[in-house]
């Protein structure tokens, strides 16, 4: 039995004297089933003649590439072709760009909710006056990743959107906290009012960050225990995804509305808002390209719509005022020094 892959000989009528291709024999055990024994066993390799220089040429660059292949790099010899590292080098620039685009787009993700909310968290600690600022935008958040976490129990999404939600949760709270001391240190009203005194015509405008915190943890448990009971049926676990990124999507309604009982977008950050329009159109495109449930990028495109329709609002009231600017910081100064 050939244990050799291949022997080459000189043939008598080489075109070439010293050509070591002109014969070659592929006796291998291990391609040829040699040495087997049983009814699917191929029969021996034969003994090949290259009788064309065309065909001892091709088998000669083929050998001597398939050689060059297994020796390593100290042991090749000047002579013989040097392997392309410009594709190997590309191909590892590539990996990387791929790696940090990745891990960029992810952070946007995770991060990218949150930054809207800083210049108008300056703007509220710089001027001591939260009028501008709807917290039912805190309360439309809070409800809307509450859900979200546990339409996961029941339909896996990315973890990216599991810490995106979480993250905002812990904005929420900080700017209702944020909210709720500038109120309290400039309203001249003294009576509290607290959540368990369960007085709608209060609700979300409670005297005490301790008492959303209690609505908060109240709605949780609620939702829940409802989704404990019911998390083995299909319809509510898609009508629980749809309802939480439906209430996302009505991020800015509560802050349109806002603007529009005021005929004016005085104390809201444009920034903010366009900071909205940028993340909200940049999660769209992600929720399509990852083909994430249709309730995600359905809700997305109503999002966008209701961002742009608020930048509509600061073009509309800058250039047709409805009512004179009020001087918002010296009535703050003036009510605290009462």
């Amino acid at each position: 039995m050939l244990s050799a892959a291949a022997a080459s000989v000189r043939s008598p009528d080489s075109s070439s004297p010293g050509s070591a291709c002109d014969v070659v024999a592929v006796a291998s055990s291990s391609l040829c089933g040699y040495g087997r024994s049983g009814p699917d066993v191929t029969p021996p390799c034969t003994v090949k003649l290259l009788t064309t220089s065309q065909e001892r040429r091709n088998t000669c660059n083929w050998t001597s590439r398939s050689r060059l292949k297994n020796l390593p790099p100290g042991r090749r010899t000047p002579g013989e072709p040097q392997p392309n590292m410009d594709d190997e080098v590309l191909e590892q620039v590539v990996s990387v760009f791929n790696t940090l685009v990745s891990w960029v787009a992810a952070g946007a993700m995770v991060f990218g909710g949150v930054v809207p909310y800083i210049p108008q968290y300056r703007d509220i600690r710089r001027t001591q006056n939260a009028e501008g600022f709807s917290t039912y935008v805190c309360l439309v958040l809070l409800v809307a990743n509450i859900l979200r976490i546990l339409f996961r129990f029941g339909r896996y999404f990315e973890t990216l959107l599991l810490w995106q939600s979480i993250i905002m949760i812990g904005t929420m709270l900080i700017m209702l906290n944020l909210c709720t001391d500038v109120r309290t240190a400039t309203e001249l009203n003294t009576k509290r009012r607290s959540f368990i005194d369960l007085d709608w015509t209060y609700f979300w405008s409670w005297s005490r960050f301790v008492d959303y915190m209690q609505c908060v943890l109240a709605f949780t448990m609620v939702a829940a225990y409802i989704t404990y009971l019911l998390l083995d049926s299909a319809l509510f676990v898609e009508s629980l995804g749809f309802l939480a990124v439906f209430t996302e999507a009505m991020l800015g309604t509560p802050q349109l509305y806002c603007n529009y009982q005021n005929k004016s977008t005085e104390g809201m950050s444009i920034k903010m808002v366009l900071m909205w329009t940028s993340g909200d159109t940049f999660k769209t495109g992600y929720f399509l390209l990852t083909q994430a449930p249709v309730q995600f990028w359905t809700c997305g495109l109503l999002q966008v719509f209701v961002d742009f329709t608020i930048l509509f609002q600061v073009y509309y009231y800058s250039h047709f005022p409805q009512k004179p600017v009020s001087h918002t910081v010296s009535h703050t100064t003036s009510a605290k020094a009462l």
